[in-house]
């Protein structure tokens, strides 16, 4: 009997275990989850206990299985700690495609380093994370972690479809919290997708989500975190940085951050306060100290990155960004701010999301949100926006990063929702002026200036900046309608002072004419042609969205080659629609000039999935006349 026992004992023991490492098989996982995916979810699991106002502990179970090397990145196997953050453990498993064991990676093995380069302050910021090189595909990683912090202010959001082309099996949140900390969430986007609240009660929140397939991502869609699933969520009264906060309002949130966080942090030496106030000297306006301590701290100081969910929000003392010369966006804000008191400038320092998409503070939800600071100098009714990490903004331009969105500003009085600067569509502009001439060959030469403005203004700048090589390519790739391109002398004007940026730029290019016989035929709009392509997609799923609208402006004057007359002209075209308008207009000269006009407005916009086909029609008749050919006969 007791080796019967035994020998059951052992085949229950080995069935068990085979069972469980046959869970990460890829043939477990059904065919629709692989369809359109680079990585299947199988399991992500998160359970927050929250003991008190000053402790929170955070467990992680993420199994993903990576169908090829674009999936890579959905195993998110990486953890920040501090000196208010411990990692309790942190470890990951390799599997094979049948579910077998090949790997087991523990804390040592994964890569531990300072989230923050260029730095010494921030020693405390660091990064733990795998990185993990694949034999083969597919292959299972299960990664688990522990955390603890004393930090409550950031819950991390439930945001479990991470990225197009992941497919979800299963996924569970569970929150335990005291019900007097007043926790609250906020549900984004649940109606689409097979989402069930488990629990939900003073002390504890619990959701699942199973067999979410894979999304594709589609040209012009809004960012997946405008699309995908999540929940916010936050407590009234929470700790941060070694200090208790209460969020009930915008007002008392940002009164308790000014006064109990940022007081204190904006002391400087005097020296340097003697230095600004002569640098400044007995200019009385606000706005003109404003700028030019903005631009002494352009100057003075240089930016360096630490990761978002690190380091609060508790900026460097200002003394120590004097001194070193450097700091995050938060020190930099607030060290301008500090600068500003100096000479009686009041500033504010003001929350956001910053990102080239645009993302809103949630203004109903108070919560520690956002992963950017800027200065807000206030203007009459309204407010100067300062981006103090730059070291070549021109003053108060917030170009695409931080325009645009709600954020917080917060003020003495305390905290007060404000949206950004809107470029408004017709004030980003591109106008080009211009002179090509074509000879007898075909060869083309030509001069143009190009000036741009609003929006158009940030794109525009950076090329300066470039590598010689560097800017070549990039010509190369903006005219990549003209074969045989080669550029001549290139000067660039920055004007800082109304934010216009100025190309001059020579260039020619042989064979632009094709020469049949005693045929010669070319495109007329040689400068700013549309040769992009916006793609056909059936059934489409998603909405999209054209994030900046814009307005070109081009006239150009066309010498013709000697010995040759017009046989075929273009004719002048107008398009008018929700998408917004397009018109060209050719006038014929003495001499054998023509005058190219033409103008392209775009709207910015949502627009439904409906709508997609039309717009696409719409730009299809743009790139077509700008494709469009005059013919000249050899005389």
């Amino acid at each position: 009997m007791k080796k019967l026992f035994c020998a059951l004992l052992f085949f229950f023991f080995t069935i068990t275990f085979f069972a469980q490492k046959s869970d990460y098989s890829i043939l477990k996982i059904s065919d629709s989850l692989k369809e359109n995916a680079n990585a299947v979810l199988r399991l992500d699991q998160m359970d927050i206990t929250i003991a008190s106002q000053r402790s929170m502990n955070i467990k992680a179970q993420r199994v993903v299985t990576v169908l090829n090397d674009r999936g890579l990145n959905d195993i998110d196997a990486y953890q920040h700690y501090d000196k208010s953050t411990s990692i309790k453990s942190i470890e990951a498993v390799v599997y094979d495609v049948f579910g077998n064991e090949i790997k087991k990676i523990k804390r040592k093995d994964f890569k531990d380093q300072s989230a923050v380069s260029g730095s010494t302050l921030f020693s405390d910021n660091r990064v733990v994370f795998l990185d993990y090189t694949p034999i083969s595909y597919p292959f299972t990683i299960v990664y688990t972690s522990e955390v603890e912090t004393s930090n409550t202010a950031f819950i991390p959001q439930w945001y479990f479809l991470s990225s197009y082309n992941l497919s979800v099996e299963k996924c569970m949140l569970n929150v335990t919290y005291p019900k007097e900390l007043g926790f609250k969430k906020k549900e984004f986007r649940f109606s689409d997708f097979e989402i069930k609240k488990i629990e939900d009660s003073d002390t504890r929140l619990s959701y699942k989500a199973v067999n979410i397939l894979a999304q594709r991502q589609e040209d012009l869609s809004p960012s997946n975190t405008d699309l995908f699933p999540k929940v916010m969520m936050g407590l009234e009264r929470f700790h941060l940085e070694g200090v208790d906060g209460t969020a009930t309002t915008w007002e008392a949130f940002g009164k308790w951050y000014g006064e109990k966080v940022l007081n204190g942090t904006t002391i400087l030496p005097d020296e340097t306060k003697t230095k600004i106030k002569a640098l400044v000297g007995d200019e009385k306006d606000p706005v003109k100290k404003a700028k030019i301590i903005y631009d002494y701290v352009q100057k003075k100081s240089r930016y360096v990155n630490i990761a978002v969910g690190i380091g609060g929000w508790k900026p460097m003392m200002a003394a120590d960004v004097d001194r070193l010369g450097y700091g995050d966006c938060k020190a930099l804000s607030n060290y301008t701010k500090a600068l500003l008191q100096v000479v009686d400038v009041p500033s504010y320092n003001t929350i956001l999301y910053g990102d080239r998409y645009k993302s809103d503070i949630q203004s109903d939800f108070v919560s520690m949100q956002g992963n950017h600071m800027i200065l807000a100098v206030p203007n009459g009714d309204n407010y100067i926006w300062l981006e103090c990490t730059s070291q070549d903004d021109p003053f108060g331009y917030q170009g695409t990063f931080t325009d645009d969105r709600n954020v917080l500003v917060v003020k003495p009085e305390g905290g007060e929702i404000v949206r950004t600067k809107i470029y408004d569509d017709q004030g980003n502009t591109q106008i080009g002026q211009g002179i090509y001439t074509i000879n007898q060959n075909g060869d083309f030469s030509g001069v143009l200036k190009i000036a741009s403005q609003g929006s158009q203004y940030a794109a525009k700048a950076r090329i300066e900046t470039l590598q010689p090589n560097e800017k070549e390519e990039h010509y190369k790739e903006y005219w990549n309608n003209i074969n045989n391109l080669k550029l001549g002398k290139i000067t660039f004007t920055n004007d800082k002072e109304n934010i216009c940026f100025t190309e001059d730029v020579q260039l020619s290019a042989s064979n632009y004419g094709a020469v049949s016989g005693n045929k010669m035929i070319f495109v007329l709009d040689a400068f700013n042609q549309y040769t992009g392509n916006v793609k056909r997609i059936r059934n489409r799923k998603n909405p999209f969205q054209i994030q900046r609208g814009y307005l070109d402006t081009d006239e150009i004057e066309i010498n013709l080659p000697e010995g040759f007359s017009v046989e075929f002209l273009p004719q002048n075209y107008e398009l008018k629609g929700k998408f917004g308008e397009y018109r060209t207009e050719i006038i014929k000269k003495e001499n054998n000039k023509l005058t190219y006009k033409r103008s392209m407005f775009l709207n910015k916009g949502k627009y439904s999935n409906k709508e997609y086909d039309e717009y696409r029609l719409f730009m299809e008749q743009i790139s077509r006349n700008d494709n469009a050919k005059i013919i000249l006969t050899k005389n």
